[in-house]
């Protein structure tokens, strides 16, 4: 199933995505999706609805986030190696992990907001995982069981918060506005090999990222394994995984660095095979 999110902000109603690509409303089955509902229980639940019952809902509308409520939204920094050498920095023996603010979390279309006295926003397109079952000191080879399903994500990141203001990588990650998500969460019965999958990220018309999650160091069981020896994750709780070469961070110019970073007026366009595509616009800071 692409299940997904409608409407206003704050207003969204529970919807999914036929197999015409149509967008069906789910607010006669249930009040919205929630957490509660990812379970393999809960899923099989909306699995067996007749989905051709279901209203069809006419005109382009605007899509949320496709899960309310995430409690946790985590990170993984440097997980692909032609990344970590655009980055300047060695392949990490254990993964990385970072949180980014759930109140970070937006729509897929949704405007991205520079940050007051931003001068070094990037993007980074990503693989997301939804957690579907509470997942505690989970052995690898049952990892997979935990997650509900895959969206994609633009893992925002503010450079020089994060990397020269000391601290933690929190800082450059949180801010308003960092987290679209979506536009549709695919349970893990339709993404049989998330290992597999293609992933772009345009700005302006150019192709700037172009990779595939078959080049992650560490793959998709072994982050949530990895995780969950740390701290205990819930329905709900979104892993971002990282992401391939051609951040603005890394850009070289005859061999030299030539970073190139976001300003007011661009448009990223970026999606993942079989996950669906976001396009946000750049805005200025709005107190």
């Amino acid at each position: 199933m692409k299940l997904v999110r409608y409407g206003s902000p704050g207003k969204e109603k529970p919807g999914l995505i036929d197999a015409y690509g149509r967008l069906r409303d789910l607010s006669s089955v249930i009040a919205d999706i929630t957490p509660d509902m990812l379970s393999d229980k809960g899923l099989a639940r909306l699995s067996r609805i007749k989905t051709e019952r279901l209203a069809l809902v006419a005109g382009k509308k605007r899509f949320g986030p496709p899960v309310m409520g995430s409690g946790k939204f985590i990170g993984i920094g440097l997980n692909y190696a032609d990344h970590c050498a655009e980055s300047g920095m060695p392949i990490p023996k254990e993964p990385i992990f970072f949180m980014k603010s759930p109140h970070c979390i937006q729509g897929p279309d949704d405007d991205v907001m520079l940050p007051r006295g931003s001068r070094k926003t990037d993007w980074e397109v990503e693989l997301g995982l939804v957690i579907g079952t509470r997942a505690r000191y989970v052995r690898q080879k049952d990892a997979l069981n935990h997650v509900a399903g895959y969206c994609t994500v633009n893992d925002l990141s503010e450079r020089e918060f994060q990397l020269e203001r000391g601290g933690t990588w929190d800082k450059g990650k949180s801010c308003d506005t960092f987290g679209p998500i979506g536009p549709w969460l695919v349970t893990r019965d339709e993404v049989p090999n998330p290992h597999r999958l293609n992933m772009w990220l345009d700005l302006n018309g150019q192709r700037m990222q172009h990779g595939s999650t078959k080049t992650m160091i560490f793959g998709i069981a072994k982050l949530v394994s990895y995780v969950s020896e740390f701290l205990t994750l819930e329905p709900g709780d979104i892993i971002t995984t990282g992401t391939p070469p051609g951040v603005g961070m890394g850009i070289k110019k005859d061999g030299k660095p030539a970073p190139l970073y976001l300003k007011r007026g661009d448009v990223m366009t970026l999606g993942i095979e079989g996950l669906g595509q976001q396009s946000q616009k750049v805005v200025a800071f709005k107190a």
